[in-house]
Parts: structure tokens; sequence; C-alpha cells
């Protein structure tokens, strides 16, 4: 077995690392999102976002895997931090390097690794995303451009770690994070030709609402709105408040979704308890994602928006 061998810059590496203060914290969705989508994606058996600390790799998030850090001695993920390239092994048993770890020997008996060096916001490695499986595996050049993309989303979940991207108020993203996880998704859909969908909300009365039952009211009607979206909508989709009573959720791979995440909400607006429930209503337009056509996330959701006040218009018209 070959260790990997130190970085020369591994005192301000470690520096670098240390100083998110991200070491053996909680999980966060925001990464658990994206090694979700590498996962199903690359249909491999582990996903993982590894920090390489002085003596362990430590996994900030994880998909297929029960233990939480492994020894840096003989982490694969210690090699990649090595180069600014992403760092393959198809076949870990036939690779002298790897023939006789006990991650390869032993569980989760790894063949196939591919790992994507992760950068501080200063430039240092500090750790990867990669991918694992119990089975060789050749890992083409859209394999690794598609790698990369998903690296980046998670280079700028560090870069952005001390910075606000959720709503206070609803603890869904805020325009600024949305539009940082909408825009790596719509570049990895059409990198990939996978589809996508978006839905913009808006909630009918809402300046009615904070009017007559006071702003608290109404904040409470947005926490329960927010809720309702995450409840309805899968894990992997990104959900936000782009301001004031507009809600927005961006699905990819998304055929056929949001039809049934959309009657889902209706049902359990219904159901659900909340105190001035029975004032929720909303607006919603929905548009595919069309490469050609949307060149950035502001083109998506202008078409969106579009849409929506489409049907607020004819919910008024049917309501007289």
């Amino acid at each position: 077995m070959l260790k990997p061998t130190l970085p020369l810059d591994e005192t301000q590496r470690l520096m670098s690392l240390h100083s998110l203060r991200i070491l053996d914290t909680p999980s966060e969705e925001r990464y658990d999102r994206i090694t979700r989508m590498a996962k199903r994606l690359f249909n491999v058996e582990i996903c993982l976002v590894s920090l390489v600390d002085a003596e362990r790799q430590w996994f900030k998030s994880r998909q297929g895997l029960d233990a939480c850090e492994t020894s840096r001695e003989i982490s694969f993920c210690g090699h990649a931090i090595l180069s600014d390239e992403p760092f393959i092994v198809n076949d870990a048993s036939l690779d002298e390097r790897f023939a006789d770890n006990p991650l390869v020997t032993d569980a989760p008996f790894i063949r196939f690794y591919a790992g994507h060096p992760i950068k501080h916001p200063d430039g240092y490695r500090i750790g990867t995303l990669c991918i694992i499986d119990p089975n060789p595996r050749e890992f083409g050049g859209e394999d690794v451009e598609t790698l990369r993309d998903l690296a980046a989303m998670v280079e700028d979940e560090v870069k952005v770690s001390s910075q606000i991207t959720v709503d206070d108020l609803t603890q869904v993203a805020n325009r600024r994070g949305f539009d940082l996880v909408a825009n790596h998704l719509l570049s990895l859909c059409r990198r990939t030709g996978t589809s996508a969908e978006l839905a913009f909300f808006d909630l009918d009365g809402f300046k009615a609402i904070n009017d007559t039952h006071g702003h608290a009211a109404g904040d409470q009607l947005l926490q329960h709105f927010a809720k309702l979206l995450v409840k309805c909508f899968r894990t992997a989709d990104a959900i936000g408040r782009l301001g004031g009573d507009e809600f927005v959720v961006l699905l990819g791979n998304s055929a056929g979704c949001s039809a049934t995440a959309l009657q889902r909400l209706r049902e359990m607006a219904a159901e659900a308890e909340c105190d001035i429930k029975q004032q929720l209503d909303w607006s919603v337009g929905t548009i595919q994602f069309d490469p050609d056509r949307h060149s950035t996330v502001e083109a998506m959701l202008a078409d969106a928006d579009s849409r929506m006040y489409d049907d607020k218009l004819r919910r008024r018209t049917a309501s007289g």
C-alpha cells in the first residue's frame, strides 16, 4: 500500500481548513443535496464530501457509508488533494498503490474511485468530492466534467459558509443561496442533457393578511408555506424564497415530478394545522428548462413568473 505524501503547502493547507470551523460539525442539507445528486447521477454506492485533516479524512457529507471518518494513511482522498486534477482509480484491486489497502481488501471493498479536489477560497486544497463503488468501471471525459461541476458546487458552499444564503424567517434558501445552487444545477443539466423544471409561487392576498391580521401572522403564514414546500418536494430539489411572498422550486431530473408535488402541496395545505390556513392560497407558474432559451436561471425565472401571473389572472376571473 502506498501512503499519501504530504503536500508541500501542508501547514498553510491545514490552517485554511481549520479556519472554516467546519470539522466535526453536523451534516448540512446544502452539502447532502450535492452528494445525493452525485450518487444518483453516477449510479455509485458511495459519495462523500471528504475533508483531509492532519491525520484523518472526515466526511462533511456522506451517502452510502456509515463511517464519519477514516485514517488519512489509508485514504484515497489523501492522494487526490496532491493535484488540481481529478484523481481516478478504475480498479483498485489491480492498482499497486491500493491493492492491499484495507478499504479495498475489507469493507467497503473499494474498486472504483474518482475524487475531485475541493479548494478553500484562498486556493489551498482542503478535501474532495469523491464517488466510490465496489465494481470497477471506466470514467470518461464527460464524467470528469460532470464531477468537476459538482465539486464546484461544493466549493461554492464552502466559499459562502460564512455568508448568509438562508432566509432567516423561513429557513429555505434566500435569493443569493437559490441563485448559487440553481445556476450550477442548470449548468449540470445543460452538460448532461438532464431535464429540469422550475415552479414559481406567489401567495394570493398576502398583503390583505398582513393588513388584517398583522405582520406576525403574515410571517407565520410564510413559515408555514415554506415548510409545506420542503415536505412536498424532493430533498434534492432547490427551494428558495425570492423575497416577500414569492417562492421558487427548481427540480432537477424532473420528468413528471412537479405535477405530483403540486398536487401533494394542495392536499397537505388543506390538511395542515395553521391558525390562518383558510387564507393560504397561491398562484403558480411552471416552466421546463430549455437550454436554447434559458441561458441563466434569471431567464427561466422570467418565463415561470409570466406563467404564474397567467395563473393568477385565470384564478381571479374564475372567482368572479
